[in-house]
């Protein structure tokens, strides 16, 4: 990319996307095109096709989705897969037809089988069954990943596909309905220490909500003075990466990486696609209970964890082989300690 390059950054107001366009910002490219969703409507295929035809973007970061926690994967199943194939196909589509120089689509860890081996490499990919809460979703990511692989195989299109682990950073989603754990047990343990410290005021304001109404959405959410409900047992371990590492690993591979051509297999003798996806993860995991254990120290919380085990686990363990990119001269810089602490201070300054 030059720095004057044309690049769409599709959902820029999301975790990632907004975090790909302060890289770029930080890096000195001055031509970054961003649309709300107001302004263009990427599951709409002839605005998106209005729009690739007017604007003729060089490069493509493909961010934009639907995205949830493990309630909202569960209970809005048609909602995830059909709109999160319409901006796929949308956007993979036109980006082809209007020359697209690159196109860098980001999907998700859940494309891996739900009992995955340890660490999950690339290759495992399509190898068993999905974990059952978020198939839907991860379906229309493997859709995602194969579109852009086919593409790129028939076309000849350089589109890549990255699959991060599970992020969290500044622009997180906080909404208890839908989050991801660690910005909900973030933000439940911050209410919990408000409470603790008599500090009603402080919780009222938070969530907007006041009398019965806040007792209800406290009850709901398992919050209170003494202890914070957690979904599951606290064993399944997950992995975590800073948004901004993952805009930086975006970057870099969109400046650095192609697509490769097929190679053949030395002992098979098949013929092989290299670079058709790659994992962008931090290199180790940590269990919820340790999760919530860090944040409550981070947080300064002192009341107890209470584990709701007539909830789903979800997948036990998620654990990112990310040695492709790190051999291909990528690696995080963001510890989890760190990165956690600084979005508990932007989301006091938020809140």
């Amino acid at each position: 990319m030059q720095k004057d390059s044309r690049i769409f950054v599709a959902g820029h107001r999301g975790l990632v996307g907004s975090s790909i366009v302060q890289v770029l910002q930080q890096d000195g490219f001055g031509n970054i095109i961003t649309k709300s969703h107001a302004e263009l409507d990427l599951s709409d295929f002839n605005a998106v096709e209005m729009f690739f035809n007017e604007v003729r973007p060089e490069y493509v970061f493909l961010a934009a989705a639907k995205v949830g926690g493990i309630a909202a994967n569960n209970e809005f199943r048609a909602d995830f897969i059909y709109q999160n194939l319409a901006i796929q196909n949308n956007v993979i589509f036109h980006a082809y037809k209007s020359g697209v120089k690159k196109l860098l689509f980001l999907g998700s860890s859940c494309i891996y089988p739900r009992d995955c081996q340890q660490p999950i490499k690339e290759e495992y990919l399509l190898t068993s069954e999905l974990e059952y809460t978020n198939e839907p979703y991860a379906i229309a990511k493997i859709a995602g990943l194969k579109m852009c692989e086919s593409f790129a195989l028939q076309y000849g299109c350089n589109f890549l596909s990255v699959m991060p682990t599970n992020l969290y950073g500044d622009n997180d989603n906080f909404n208890l309905h839908t989050s991801h754990v660690l910005p909900a047990l973030l933000r439940k343990i911050h209410l919990a220490k408000l409470l603790s410290q008599g500090d009603r005021e402080s919780v009222e304001k938070d969530t907007g909500l006041s009398g019965e109404s806040l007792q209800a959405f406290l009850q709901r959410f398992g919050i209170s003075a003494q202890s914070v409900q957690i979904w599951g047992s606290g064993r399944p371990r997950r992995e975590f990466l800073h948004a901004l590492d993952m805009a930086r690993a975006c970057v870099y591979v969109m400046e650095n990486i192609d697509f490769d051509t097929l190679t053949r297999d030395s002992v098979t003798n098949n013929m092989q696609v290299r670079n058709t996806h790659i994992n962008i993860g931090f290199g180790s995991d940590i269990s919820i209970k340790e999760l919530g254990e860090l944040i409550q120290e981070i947080v300064g919380f002192s009341g107890y964890l209470v584990f709701d085990t007539s909830k789903p686990d979800g997948t036990f363990a998620k654990l990112m082989d990310s040695s492709k990119l790190n051999a291909l001269g990528w690696k995080p810089s963001i510890s989890l300690r760190d990165g956690i602490s600084s979005v508990y201070k932007h989301y006091k300054a938020m809140a």
